[in-house]
């Protein structure tokens, strides 16, 4: 019979003994042979995840299907889009979008492709258009997507093509206290539902505020798009940042933060305090202009399922989306924002606040990248094999229940388990 350890309450046999318990004597630690690093840790399945997931092309393929052309995704503030006719362009799940702002004032989106040829219809990032003209053959759509303008129409007589049937292709559109998301299927579920209260963690904070978007940059990384937003999600990590072990980690008590999940694999972190002043160079931040309900020294997270989060230092906002872009690339997309209306003093204050650690130099984000990018060396080539998420800590300090709830969410929309994704 086996020898058997138990890991929090599970129950599972040591195979050649290789598995050395947590009390055994420091001199008798040792390496790991090919056996011992291949074997399975006797883990509950959900506590360690297969390495399998950042780099099977079949499994990226299905998480386009199953998980990004299913949910909602935020893609800008209403603010960027705020005149009449003001428009973005950008892209989720590979699927070109045009986001504008009609003469009605609603936001609506559209597919970015002509009904004719299939042509991409706006090429600018942004601008200000009352239409849109395809440059292949001169079809022209308007900001409710109606085809508005088709040459020498004559020609389709009969065949049942018509500018009354040629419209562009609508996505539903919902804009959430001035943050504006999209569905690219037509069958989901309201905006609401699917987040569950995840962002009610700002209620205090953000139907008080009008806000508007200071700051915007993109960058690719050499990473799969998981091993990124699991920075964010991910406290324990918390040790790589010089900046968090100096301001934030000593600042308040762990057993103060409070970690929550939520349906369809939403994360919230509360109770997370940063004494500025305590990193060389900075000042702290007392008596600044802060967000309504926020002190100056507060930090809330909420990273949604599955590549989005939004986070509050008390003076500044940072929100962050992730796009797959390959297995092994993918392109974070970042907007600081600030309070509408302020004074040139308190704007200048929060673009200074925001980066110091988020902006593209900054002591925080560009970290989080460099994780990203060391975990795709190994996952990316399979010399890792899995990843344990096995801290638990109720909720509190830096536990890894936030992990586990992303990875239930994901197995649940993929249908297979993270810790055995493939039948190899």
């Amino acid at each position: 019979m086996p020898a058997a350890i138990t890991v929090r309450g599970f129950r599972a046999p040591v195979i050649d003994s290789w598995w050395i318990s947590c009390e055994t004597r420091e001199d008798t630690m040792s390496s790991r042979s090919a056996e011992t690093w291949e074997q399975t840790p006797p883990l509950p399945e959900g506590h360690y995840v297969s390495g399998r997931v950042y780099n099977d092309e079949e499994i990226f393929s299905d998480e386009r299907e199953h998980i990004f052309k299913k949910i909602w995704h935020f893609v800008c503030h209403e603010s960027e889009v705020a005149e009449t006719f003001d428009f973005r362009t950008t892209e989720r799940a590979d699927v070109p979008l045009i986001v504008t702002r009609g003469e009605d004032g609603r936001i609506r989106t559209f597919i970015n492709v002509c009904s004719h040829r299939g042509a991409r219809v706006v090429m600018e990032p942004g601008g200000n258009a009352r239409t849109h003209t395809c440059f292949y053959h001169h079809w022209t759509y308007d900001t409710r997507g109606s085809c508005v303008s088709m040459p020498r129409s004559d020609g389709y007589d009969g065949t049942g093509v018509c500018k009354e049937n040629m419209g562009l292709r609508e996505v539903k559109t919902e804009v959430k206290w001035g943050f504006v998301f999209v569905n690219l299927d037509d069958e989901s579920p309201p905006l609401d539902e699917y987040l569950d209260g995840a962002l009610d963690i700002f209620d205090q904070v953000l139907p008080k505020a009008e806000l508007e978007v200071f700051h915007y940059h993109r960058a690719e990384i050499d990473a799969n798009w998981k091993a990124y937003q699991e920075t964010i999600v991910d406290l324990y990590h918390e040790f790589m940042h010089v900046i968090l072990r100096d301001t934030q980690m000593p600042a308040a008590s762990m057993d103060d933060r409070e970690m929550r999940t939520y349906a369809n694999g939403h994360v919230t972190i509360a109770g997370l305090k940063a004494d500025y002043d305590k990193y060389e160079g900075w000042t702290d931040r007392n008596g600044a202009s802060c967000f309504p309900g926020l002190d100056p020294d507060d930090a809330r997270f909420a990273p949604l399922f599955p590549a989005q989060t939004f986070i509050t230092r008390g003076t500044v906002m940072r929100v962050d989306t992730v796009q797959p872009i390959t297995a092994h690339k993918c392109l974070i997309e970042s907007r600081g924002l600030g309070l509408k209306g302020e004074s040139e003093e308190d704007r200048m204050m929060r673009i200074d606040h925001h980066n110091e650690y988020w902006g593209p130099f900054g002591r925080n984000v560009t970290e989080d990248a460099f994780a990203a990018e060391g975990c795709e060396f190994s996952f990316g080539k399979g010399a890792a094999l899995r990843g344990i998420i096995a801290r638990d800590e109720g909720g509190k300090g830096q536990c890894d229940s936030g992990l586990r709830g992303f990875w239930t969410e994901w197995s649940r929309r993929m249908g297979r388990p993270f810790s055995h994704p493939t039948n190899d």
